[in-house]
């Protein structure tokens, strides 16, 4: 099989193409012939060595497949080779031929190509839990999004409008707010703005947002903390900034703040049977016009132009790499 390996930690221009033997599936695994694999932005911190998860060197970067199922591994069930599917993995996406725990192998309607497949697990999964399961929101209620183009945000964007609430999106620039607005964003603001917090707080009237989805971290959740409502839910997706900060626990108290970290890893280990139907409602979610919106496609080979976009945020929606 062909794939892109990290030999040595660093950024994306340390992926090299290799030639490997095919693996085979173990017991409880299945290898998965790949058509299209999903690019997030764990993949540019598992290179450095930044990320919870450090593979030993070398290693394939990552967490997300689609393509036909190869082979089984012994005592897996429900599956069968040949079938449509999607796969998440901790690492070793980066490759024609992929090995996944079959706990974390869906099957996926026809109506869904591998390239949606392979942008839809992630991102939309991520959104899904973070706003039904941990922040709950409710139609009516205003949705706060950062970064609100990139594959995560857009997927907060679509799933906040289909769920009946207000969305507000931050973006970067014009062109990522138009993208924003057309999967469903009622207002949006530049991230440029100075005092874009208080923007939030004339849209809402002086309320501030109820529930406010903050992959960003750095000064951006600080400062999401005035902007957000008595009784609001501040959901930590992630640190796209490179700053993990420190919250004012004074105005945590004070406005009755809910903090809710949002980690899908941890939901493979603790609550699996959520995934899954986290996974049904998407596909049916689907049928209603809620899908990734595919920014760019890559060969396998530029694995590392894609990452590179991807790490300076000059990315829209999802990037995936074509076999």
């Amino acid at each position: 099989m062909r794939a892109m390996q990290i030999r040595e930690l660093g950024g994306p221009e340390k992926l090299e193409a290799v030639e490997l033997p095919d693996p085979e599936p173990g017991p409880g695994q299945v290898s998965v012939d790949v058509a299209a694999i999903g690019c997030n932005f764990a993949d540019t911190l598992i290179c450095r060595g930044k990320y919870q998860l450090r593979p030993e060197l070398p290693f394939s970067p990552g967490s997300e497949v689609a393509g036909r199922i190869r082979a089984l591994g012994a005592g897996v069930s429900g599956l069968v080779p040949g079938q449509r599917v999607m796969a998440q993995l901790g690492y070793g996406g980066y490759a024609t031929v992929a090995l996944a725990d079959a706990r974390r192998v869906h099957a996926i309607p026809d109506a869904l190509s591998f390239e949606q497949a392979a942008a839809f697990g992630v991102a939309h999964q991520t959104s899904y839990l973070a706003l039904v399961d941990r922040a709950a929101l409710q139609p009516g209620e205003t949705l706060l999004v950062h970064a609100a183009a990139g594959g995560v945000g857009l997927s907060a964007v679509q799933l906040g409008h289909a769920l009946g609430a207000r969305v507000i999106a931050i973006a970067g620039n014009d062109d990522k707010l138009a993208l924003a607005r057309r999967h469903g964003a009622d207002e949006g603001l530049l991230s440029g703005t100075p005092d874009w917090h208080q923007e939030v707080q004339k849209l809402t009237g002086g309320r501030g947002a109820d529930v406010i989805y903050d992959s960003v971290g750095g000064e951006t959740t600080q400062l999401s903390t005035k902007c957000i409502a008595w009784g609001g839910r501040l959901l930590v997706i992630g640190f796209s900034s490179g700053e993990i900060p420190s919250l004012a626990l004074n105005r945590v108290m004070l406005k009755h703040i809910a903090v809710m970290g949002v980690n899908l890893g941890g939901y493979h280990e603790h609550q699996p049977e959520r995934l899954r139907d986290a996974m049904e409602q998407l596909f049916s979610l689907h049928t209603r016009g809620v899908a990734p919106e595919i920014g760019g496609r890559y060969p396998l080979e530029r694995a590392a132009d894609a990452l590179a976009e991807l790490a300076a945020r000059r990315t829209t929606g999802k990037l995936v790499l074509l076999p």
